[in-house]
């Protein structure tokens, strides 16, 4: 892979967990690939008083603790951490960030980068303007007109809580920044196996032409957690499962799945064509939200003979509470390639095992010769795209059983990332950075395909704010979600694919 220019991270929230856990771990990966830029330094802000001595111990023990792989070659982490740097700012005021501009001037100038500067924003998002703005004010936000001295910034999700506040958002960083100096980072985008979706339909002869509404039945799309909230009480309660994961993660994943082929592989044409696909997503009426959206809750039960407790009895949470940790959708692309194709969406808190999968449901033979035998495997053949754990791809397909008779069997052709020899699959953190420091925007959101996302799910928020008759379904922990999420599909012969069984009765379900 490329290496990029010499620059300088500026890490805002540096003392909190994100950075600890997944951006310097990434960041130290790439340093051991030889893929950081020979000069480069990150320094990292926040309203903890640490010293560059402190913030480097600290570091160090998250790549211990966090990192893709162990650290065997300490003098390797001791040449990487040197570069790390610590800048407190203890308000949001623009004096605290012209002394962030003059120790950032220091390192510049000490290492002869050329103000190339990456802003990464790991705050809670209300920080976001005022960082962008004091970035503005004190002068560093402008890039020269000679191609050096970039500037970028990423923001974490999520953006906005709706359309309204995603537009005034994107508005207030376009003042400061240019649009293709803003990376809105969605961290599924940067999983090897999203990515190879894209490879997958577009690289293979195979697929392609059955990529559409005359031979696709539907499609699934399943972001499975088996933990709770855990210590995000305070964050999850005014967010829930449509707007943490729904919104931003897995329309972009249908959008990946659903696109029409670029002219051109790079970052616009990509971009292009995944918003035309937020632009065709069927609105659903107000009026029919129960029809195409079911939500549920978690509510307390035992697993493996340890007591689960409830989503209400978690900690900076409302007794009671009306947040969805479990949402599942009915989605339609109405275009030409997709017309009439449902996409199945569900994601949720507390399910029986973690797993993250696309599945391609293909349509029937029109005439199946073996209907006859009772024996026989009639289900349709199936694509299943693993995003986490294990990735891979799986393709089932009917083969006879061997004997006499014609009875089918079900079997698999598959392949696994594991398999592959010498080849290291780079965190979604490590692929993102280094897109950043290239310049390649081809894995992050827009600000069109940020607002077309939203344009389709304020609608459901608003429904359920204003519509307290519409119902929150409770699943005890270890379940696949409320057993009302079965009804989206119409036809009574089709339901979710499962990877695991439940862990407790499935038969436990209430309305809350």
């Amino acid at each position: 892979m490329q290496q990029p220019n010499k620059c300088i991270i500026v890490i805002f929230g540096a003392s909190g967990d994100l950075t600890k856990r997944k951006l310097i771990p990434a960041l130290f990966e790439l340093y051991r690939q030889k893929l950081l830029p020979e000069k480069f330094a990150v320094l990292g802000t926040g309203r903890s008083e640490f010293s560059d001595d402190e913030f480097r111990n600290r570091m160090s023990e998250g790549v211990d603790t966090y990192g893709e792989s162990k650290v065997n070659d300490k003098d390797l982490l001791n040449k990487f951490i040197a570069n790390l740097f610590y800048q407190p700012i203890p308000n949001s005021d623009q004096k605290d960030f012209e002394r962030l501009k003059a120790r950032l001037t220091k390192i510049d100038e000490d290492l002869q980068i050329g103000e190339n500067y990456i802003y990464y924003l790991s705050v809670p998002p209300n920080a976001y303007k005022d960082i962008a703005g004091n970035l503005g004010a004190c002068g560093l936000s402008k890039q020269n007109t000679n191609g050096n001295g970039w500037k970028r910034i990423i923001v974490e999700k999520p953006f906005g809580r709706d359309l309204e506040s995603a537009r005034a958002l994107n508005k207030h960083l376009q003042k400061i920044f240019k649009e293709n100096q803003i990376y809105r980072i969605d961290h599924y985008l940067g999983k090897e196996t999203v990515q190879n979706i894209i490879a997958l339909r577009f690289s293979n002869g195979i697929f392609e032409p059955l990529w559409n509404r005359n031979y696709v039945d539907h499609v699934e799309i399943t972001a499975a957690e088996n933990v709770g909230i855990e210590d995000r009480g305070g964050y999850y309660d005014h967010a829930g499962a449509l707007r943490d994961m729904v919104q931003n993660h897995l329309l972009q994943v249908l959008g990946t799945i659903a696109m029409e082929p670029p002219a051109i592989f790079n970052a616009d044409y990509v971009r292009n064509e995944t918003v035309k696909v937020f632009h065709s997503l069927r609105p659903i009426p107000p009026e029919r939200i129960e029809d195409y959206v079911i939500r549920g809750q978690y509510i307390e039960s035992k697993v493996g003979g340890e007591k689960i407790i409830g989503y209400r009895d978690e900690e900076k949470v409302d007794l009671e509470s009306r947040t969805e940790t479990f949402v599942a959708l009915k989605v339609f692309v109405d275009n030409w390639r997709w017309g009439g194709v449902p996409f199945f969406i569900r994601t949720g808190k507390r399910l029986p095992t973690r797993v993250t999968e696309v599945v391609v449901h293909f349509k029937r033979t029109p005439h199946y010769l073996f209907k006859d035998s009772k024996e026989s495997d009639i289900r349709c053949n199936q694509l299943v795209i693993r995003i986490q754990p294990d990735e891979g791809i799986l393709l089932k397909f009917g083969m006879k059983v061997p004997g006499a008779g014609f009875k089918i069997q079900n079997v698999n052709m598959d392949f696994h990332y594991s398999d592959l020899r010498n080849v290291q699959v780079s965190s979604a953190y490590e692929r993102l950075l280094l897109d950043c420091m290239l310049g390649d925007a081809t894995l992050y959101a827009r600000s069109d395909a940020v607002e077309a996302c939203w344009t389709f799910v304020t609608p459901i928020l608003e429904a359920w704010k204003n519509n307290p008759e519409i119902k929150v379904y409770g699943y005890p922990a270890g379940n696949w979600g409320p057993k009302e999420s079965r009804k989206l599909f119409a036809d009574p012969e089709l339901d979710w694919r499962y990877p695991c069984k439940n862990l407790v009765d499935e038969d436990i379900y209430c309305e809350l």
